[in-house]
This record gives structure tokens, C-alpha cells and sequence, in this order.
């Protein structure tokens, strides 16, 4: 009994301990003197190149003016909360540059929430932002409702365990919504959210690696040229499974990380730079391979892909033999309707 009333206890101090995000939800006021159309072009263009960290900021001082000359314009929100969570985990490397870059995501994505009149009405009437959001998101407002809610994860996490545990039901409950507007949004985002949800969150709090597993292996069977689902799967689900079964977790992380480390980063259309980032994270790990098994022991060398070399042209279906030729065996084939016969060349 005693134990069970400490444990309540620390869980109410960690509790307590987190807060929520501040950010609120209003779409700001238009401000004169800025060609927003020129802007979105310009910010575009850096986007395309957003595996450069300068790049993706320009972009994102980009689409910055463009919300400032137009607030409601969504799709420059979108790239502002998809981009500034981009910065912290795929360019950032110090905490506090991470911490920095997520919050200013879920404000972003809280203003492109904000766009949904419905939602921000039933705030005003001071229901929760899960239970409103449970009524009100549409599939329009997927995008930034999934980037904020992954944003709010990840700086939720990073701050302190306490105010992990204090946001981790709104996360949920937008992914959830998300789940349910648009379950292949972004390679089956949600279904990757959670299989990482299941892994990370402590026992008391729902983690289950049994259900990470199966969101993990639902998420690469859907999807398996994404990097992020394996990264995952490995960071997040083997280095806990290690204590249940220790040969199993490391062969899959050895797995999953040789098949991100052997295949290019520009398998999937426009995804290159977050692939590229997922390859990053791929190398840290391996580095701490040692560290996060304490048996592993040395692994096969990871044979990498020449990825500048051209592609290969598919190969050339050969139209099927006549009938009554050689080639079309002994029972011959239907005929085909093929090309109109080439006139007789002039004599």
C-alpha cells in the first residue's frame, strides 16, 4: 500500500511539474506592403532545397511574409509548422535550438487551426481543445493539426517528463483525429505516431510495445521505402524490447537501420531532404549501437548505394509473336490490335 501511495504521488508531482503550451489560437491581421503571390514563389523555391538548413529558413522567413500579408493563407501555415518542426528534428542539434524551433511550430500550427471557425467558436465557449477539435477538424485541417500535434510531442518530451504527461492526452487526441479524418496522410503518419506513442510512453500511461509493434509493421508494410517508419522502429520500439527479447530488438534495429543506410534518400517523390535527415539519425544511432545493446556484437558492414548514378530504363515489353508464327507456339495467340502497317515506301 505504501508503495502504491508514492507512486500516486510522484505521478501527481510530475504532473503538476508540466504545463501546457501558451500558444494561442488567432489568425493574426493582414499588413500592407507585401506582394504575398512574389513571397510564396521565393519561399517555395528555398523549400525545395530545405535539406539545407539556411535553405529552410529562408523558406520559412518566406512564408512568414506571406502570413503576415495574408494570414488565412493555409497553405503557407502549413509549410510554417511542417517546416519549423522540420528544423528541430532534422537540422537542430542543440536542445535548446530544438525546444525553440518546436514551440515556434505549435504556435504557427495553433494560427492555422484557428482558420476553422467552428473549432475556434467552441473554444470561446470554453470546451477543451481536444474536445473541440474532436467536432470541429476537418479533413482541410489535417496537415496542421498533425505537424502541431507532433510538434507539442516532441517539445513536450524535451522540456520534462512532467509536462510530457501533461500534454500527452491532447496529443493523442488530435493524432486520434487525424486517424480518423485521413489514416494515409503523410506515408500513414498517424499509424507511425503510434507505434512511437506505444514505445515510448511508460507502462502506467498506456505504453504497450506489443501494440507499438504491430502500428510499426502496419506503417513499413503501407510504406516501405520510408525512412522514419524504420528509424522508428528502432530507436523507439527495439532499444525497449531489448529487455524482453534481447536478440530479437537487436536484430531488428540492425535491420532497420541497414536498409535506411543501403537504399537512396530520393526513393520517394519530394521527400529527399527528410529522407536524408532519417539517414542522419541512422548514423547517430549506429554510434551508439554499443551504448544502447550492451551484447551487441560486431555487425555486417552496410554496402552503400551509388545514389548519383542514373536510373535505369525500364526494360521494353516485346510485342507478343503473330499468330501461326514460330514464336507463337503450336496453338498460336489471339492477334493483337497493333499500330496501322507502314505504307509502302515511295518508289
Amino acid at each position: 500500500m505504501t508503495r502504491n501511495i508514492h507512486s500516486i504521488a510522484f505521478f501527481g508531482m510530475l504532473t503538476a511539474c508540466g504545463g501546457a503550451h501558451q500558444g494561442t489560437y488567432e489568425v493574426g491581421a493582414a499588413a500592407e506592403g507585401t506582394d504575398s503571390a512574389a513571397a510564396m514563389s521565393e519561399a517555395d523555391t528555398h523549400w525545395d532545397a530545405r535539406g539545407d538548413a539556411g535553405e529552410l529558413q529562408a523558406a520559412l522567413t518566406g512564408y512568414e511574409a506571406v502570413v503576415a500579408a495574408d494570414p488565412t493563407n493555409r497553405v503557407a501555415l502549413e509549410r510554417l509548422v511542417r517546416g519549423y518542426y522540420f528544423l528541430g528534428d532534422g537540422h537542430n542539434t542543440e536542445d535548446a535550438d530544438k525546444l525553440a524551433s518546436w514551440d515556434t511550430a505549435i504556435n504557427w500550427g495553433k494560427q492555422c487551426m484557428a482558420l476553422n471557425s467552428d473549432f475556434v467558436a467552441q473554444l470561446d465557449k470554453g470546451v477543451t481543445e481536444a474536445a473541440a477539435g474532436a467536432t470541429a477538424f476537418t479533413k482541410d485541417d489535417v496537415p496542421c493539426v498533425y505537424w502541431t500535434a507532433s510538434a507539442l510531442g516532441k517539445w513536450a518530451k524535451l522540456t520534462s517528463f512532467g509536462t510530457l504527461l501533461k500534454n500527452k492526452d491532447l496529443v493523442k487526441a488530435w493524432i486520434t483525429k487525424v486517424d480518423e479524418l485521413d489514416d494515409v496522410y503523410f506515408y500513414t503518419a498517424s499509424t507511425r505516431y503510434w507505434g512511437a506513442y506505444y514505445a515510448i510512453a511508460p507502462s502506467f500511461a498506456g505504453g504497450d510495445l506489443g501494440k507499438s509493434k504491430v502500428y510499426f509493421d502496419e506503417a513499413i508494410a503501407a510504406n516501405p521505402g520510408h525512412f522514419g517508419n524504420r528509424i522508428l522502429l528502432a530507436e523507439a520500439w527495439a532499444t525497449k524490447q531489448q529487455n524482453e527479447t534481447p536478440v530479437e530488438a537487436l536484430n531488428v534495429f540492425d535491420e532497420q537501420l541497414t536498409y535506411v543506410l543501403s537504399n537512396c534518400a530520393n526513393n520517394l517523390d519530394g521527400l529527399e531532404p527528410e529522407q536524408e535527415a532519417e539517414q542522419r539519425k541512422a548514423n547517430a544511432l549506429l554510434g551508439k549501437r554499443t551504448e544502447l545493446f550492451l551484447e551487441a556484437g560486431d555487425m555486417a558492414a552496410i554496402e552503400t548505394p551509388d545514389c548519383t548514378a542514373p536510373a535505369e530504363e525500364p526494360a521494353v515489353e516485346e510485342a507478343p509473336a503473330e499468330e501461326g508464327s514460330e514464336e507463337a507456339g503450336a496453338e498460336g495467340t489471339a492477334p493483337t490490335m497493333g499500330p496501322p502497317p507502314a505504307p509502302p515506301a515511295a518508289e
